[in-house]
């Protein structure tokens, strides 16, 4: 193979690949004799078809084999020949080829920077701490019962009440006309929680057991069926319950309720959720500081791909946030004029997750491979019990999978490395304190493959300056990773995930509980997942 190079610009770089006509007749004869004695010919025993009819029979296939392997193979001498660190997968093309001929590849592709030493000394935080007050346990365990409060039947000639819970059947009908889901028996609904179509729950006040009524309500305008969003319904109800709630004590009994041994436990652990919640607001807020000072002493050139690529990334988030604003056109208008603006934090997610790659790599940051198997044994949790094991082959199988899934933790452990290293002062605030610290940040969250992947990269968009830019001012979740990840092959596609276990939502409770998730795109021939129904 001959290789030329054309183009050395920046981080960009370009050869041509001549890949004689020799080597590549030289794969096709070694792969004939390979499949020879696997093919089958009337008036030949198995094993004895000659090489010149197993060419006839399936030669062009084998030569385009051979010429993808050649290829393949030629890419990959060329890159550690040339010592290169691809950003991203080359972008290959072959010149006009005919069987016999030399093959000239054109190869383009951009490497990855040198990254000076980090200077990871004279780091400064201060950690924001939020102690979790008594009132604030109680209030969370007050909740709690509240939820677990019990009904008794209440007495006779009751009038319901907000905060009764009325058990009824109901028809309802659009234009007169009953439909589709619009019929239920022995349907509980607790006055004033908010469940049912705005004004359904209202018009139950004063009901009585034994009360047949009517009641009208507008289905809202963004209801998840067309056919009734912004129509008038009117619902035929009989009344066949009205209970009431009792008093739920707080006390031991309540606590072993709950499978715990006493209430004193309950407390305590209550109290740890609530740490562990404020806790992970701490974590963020001293990481964007860190970030903040690792972006402020470190400068280089970054690839153009994968700046675009994590562009496009932010920019999707974005418009999917703009498009449920009140006015959409004017938030795409004013996310447009701030489209440069984006592209400069896209260019800052970068640089910082190769940074942060290059410390861990330098510190001999890792991930252990039991780190690992807890990881996709974790994932794999998310499937069908029967396509587990597809999954775990699959990750197996694609290393860039592998690294997207490792990407977390191994951000973690550099950062807590960072943490370690830092002279850190600690400063006792309240919660509100702490999450008006993190919102009025320019702060960036990074997010890194580590040493294994092609590139790493991430950090939280800046503080927006309009309500369009909120889905920009924080990673959607630690784990929102964007590798230069090579297409799947089919045949090595994860198994679909398992649909998330949900009750089914009552026709007239449906209004109340649409979501306004986005369908996640599926990446070509990457692992799908399990479409949910209407019902969920």
């Amino acid at each position: 193979m001959q290789t030329v190079e054309t183009l050395n610009e920046g981080l960009k770089r370009a050869y041509t690949l001549t890949i004689t006509a020799k080597d590549i007749d030289s794969k096709v004869d070694a792969e004939v004799k390979r499949v020879a004695p696997q093919v089958r010919m009337p008036g030949f025993r198995p094993g004895k078809v000659p090489a010149n009819l197993v060419r006839k029979m399936h030669g062009e296939s084998i030569a385009q084999d051979a010429l993808n392997n050649s290829i393949q193979e030629g890419i990959q001498q060329l890159i550690a020949e040339q010592k290169l660190r691809p950003a991203m997968a080359p972008a290959v093309s072959l010149d006009d080829y005919a069987p016999g001929k030399d093959a000239a590849v054109k190869v383009e592709l951009e490497v990855l920077p040198d990254v000076p030493a980090p200077s990871i000394e004279g780091l400064k935080l201060e950690r924001l701490i939020v102690p979790v007050p008594e009132e604030r346990v109680a209030e969370q365990i007050n909740q709690l019962a509240s939820q677990q409060k019990k009904f008794d039947d209440a007495p006779e000639g009751h009038a319901a009440a907000t905060g009764d819970l009325v058990v009824m059947d109901f028809l309802g009908k659009v234009d007169g006309v009953a439909f589709d889901g619009g019929t239920g028996e022995d349907m509980s609904v607790e006055i004033g929680t908010g469940r049912l179509i705005p004004g359904f729950e209202d018009q139950l006040v004063g009901v009585k057991v034994g009360d047949e009524k009517q009641i009208e309500v507008t289905f809202p305008e963004d209801y998840g069926v067309d056919t009734l969003a912004g129509k008038l319904a009117t619902f035929d109800l009989t009344v066949k319950k009205v209970q009431v709630s009792g008093e739920m004590a707080i006390d031991d009994d309540f606590a072993k309720s709950l499978g715990l041994e006493s209430l004193e436990q309950l407390q305590g652990l209550m109290k740890g959720q609530l740490e562990n919640e404020t806790g992970q607001l701490t974590r963020t807020h001293m990481k964007r500081k860190l970030l903040d000072q690792l972006a402020e002493g470190h400068d280089f050139p970054v690839p153009p791909s994968m700046v675009e690529a994590e562009f496009n990334q932010i920019w999707q988030q974005l418009e999917h946030e703009a498009g449920h604003e009140e006015d959409p056109a004017a938030a795409m208008a004013e996310l447009e004029s701030e489209r440069d603006d984006y592209r400069k934090i896209a260019e800052r997610r970068v640089r910082l997750g190769l940074l942060l790659s290059e410390i861990g790599q330098a510190n001999g940051i890792e991930v252990t491979q039991a780190e690992m198997n807890r990881l996709v044994a974790q994932a794999a949790q998310q499937y069908r019990q029967e396509d587990r094991e597809r999954f775990m082959q699959y990750i197996q199988q694609e290393p860039m999978a592998a690294a997207q899934l490792r990407a977390p933790l191994y951000e973690d452990k550099v950062v807590d490395f960072l943490f370690d290293k830092a002279e850190v002062t600690e400063r006792e605030v309240s919660r509100e304190e702490l999450e008006a610290a993190i919102e009025s940040e320019d702060g960036v969250v990074p997010h890194v493959h580590g040493p294994d992947c092609g590139h790493d990269h991430d950090e939280a968009p800046a503080k927006p300056k309009a309500k369009a830019k909120k889905a920009a001012a924080k990673p959607a979740t630690d784990k929102d990773v964007a590798p230069a990840e090579a297409d799947a092959p089919a045949e090595a596609a994860a198994p679909k995930k398992k649909a998330a276990t949900k009750k089914a939502a009552e026709p007239v409770e449906a209004a109340a509980e649409v979501s306004d998730e986005a369908a996640e795109a599926p990446k070509k021939k990457a692992p799908a997942r399990k479409k949910k129904t209407d019902a969920e």
